[in-house]
């Protein structure tokens, strides 16, 4: 947006507008006192929650004078705006900043910074309350129009939210060698076939962007466009969440596939397996590798990915194993039938995944692809827990937002597995 020093200059000459905000910088010494905190989040608020715009930061909004930004500055004002947008809208908005360098009124070249705010996917709320732009200002969104707006905007991602086009994204932002496994055979060009897989998707504009669906599945850091697609796995001595106790952690990331991969790495890295001779050694994990794929599987597969921020949480015990899924349990699907019926959340993802073969170094969990969609992952979880501990797995729903899987861990085991 505005990409272009000639095109940047006219935009600002012709004044604010829907797509363009304007504001000077105010500094004392190092710290930036202008824009406040809470001015700055209700603009960067109402652009995320009205239509793409850009705040070009360094140019009076009366006079349109570029008023430039110290470059020994720009890393303060630059951390500045990220910690508003983090810290002041709740859920935080994404930004792309940009250093520019405009001329002034008398031909010298100051520094800016352009802030491109995307239309967003969720309702943004800043200390001001709920804002929308209309022309060059913010408005206070009125009750009826705060309600359509979080209708709409549910709807897109309660729906069909894995097929949402995710701003200003495109081809670029899916990696090739990852979308290739999903276009094989076809003589049709790349853009056509990713968008009849629906890895990309048309925006209301009519643009081409990655859809969700497209950057779960063929990014290799997803969690820079939808913060929270990863799995924070933990290791912990003895049978407290206590970080005082935590003996291995991971933060893991990449495509869905590869999430699954690593979480299984990192079980077989951690659990604990018990030895008899009797007459001969035999050894004993602590969990069943084909109950955890599925859970792993299920959780990747089935979460909402449209609860902001949210991440799948991997915790493993001397006694147990947690698996926290974000979201409801989809449809009409309850904790008590979940072992019983069939729902997906994302069905497109699900879709993906089938098309994706488990690697030989994955163990021995019975499956040649990720998915194979016949709504048996719960049974087996069941089944091979119970058959492993003698104590069936746990489903429990937390205030209706996330998903807590327990699986227990079979009794004596006390020696270090191997990793």
């Amino acid at each position: 947006m505005f990409d272009s020093e000639q095109e940047l200059l006219r935009r600002i000459q012709l004044g604010e507008d829907s797509a363009l905000e304007l504001k000077a910088v105010v500094l004392r010494g190092e710290k930036v006192v202008g824009p406040g905190r809470d001015e700055l989040a209700d603009e960067l608020a109402a652009m995320a929650n009205t239509a793409d715009a850009a705040l070009v930061l360094g140019v009076d909004d009366k006079s349109k004078d570029i008023l430039g930004i110290p470059r020994s500055a720009l890393d303060a004002v630059e951390e500045y705006v990220r910690e508003v947008c983090n810290d002041s809208i709740r859920p935080p908005v994404m930004i792309r900043t940009y250093r520019m360098e405009l001329p002034n009124a008398t031909g010298e070249m100051r520094t800016v910074l352009k802030v491109e705010v995307p239309r967003s996917l969720f309702v943004h709320e800043s200390p001001g309350g709920y804002f929308h732009r209309q022309g060059s200002s913010k408005r206070r969104m009125p009750p009826e129009y705060l309600a359509r707006l979080f209708q709409q905007r549910s709807q897109a991602r309660l729906i069909r939210f894995e097929e949402q086009a995710v701003p200003e994204t495109g081809i670029q932002d899916l990696d090739e060698h990852l979308w290739r496994r999903f276009t094989a055979g076809s003589d049709e060009s790349s853009e056509v076939v990713l968008l009849k897989r629906s890895l990309l998707t048309k925006d209301e504009n009519g643009a081409t962007r990655a859809s969700v669906a497209g950057i779960l599945m063929c990014s290799r850091s997803p969690e820079r466009y939808l913060p929270g697609a990863y799995v924070e796995a933990v290791r912990y001595r003895g049978t407290v969440q206590d970080s005082n106790y935590q003996v291995d952690a991971q933060r893991i990331v990449g495509p869905l596939d590869r999430q699954i991969d690593v979480a299984m790495t990192f079980l077989r890295r951690n659990q604990l397996v018990s030895a008899t001779k009797e007459p001969d050694r035999r050894e004993r994990a602590q969990f069943s590798e084909r109950a955890v794929f599925e859970a792993i599987v299920n959780a990747v597969a089935h979460r909402d990915y449209s609860i902001h921020g949210s991440k799948i949480r991997f915790f493993m015990f001397d006694d147990r194993l947690e698996v926290y899924s974000p979201g409801a349990l989809p449809n009409t699907v309850t904790v008590e039938t979940i072992a019983l019926r069939q729902a997906t959340r994302n069905e497109l993802v699900t879709s993906l995944l089938a098309d994706c073969p488990v690697p030989d170094g994955t163990g021995a969990i019975g499956r040649k692809h990720y998915m194979e969609k016949r709504g048996d992952g719960v049974p087996i979880i069941m089944r091979e827990s119970i058959r492993l501990s003698s104590r069936s797995p746990v489903y429990r729903l937390i205030d209706d937002s996330e998903l807590l899987l327990t699986i227990y861990a079979a009794p004596a085991t006390t020696a270090p597995g191997k990793g």
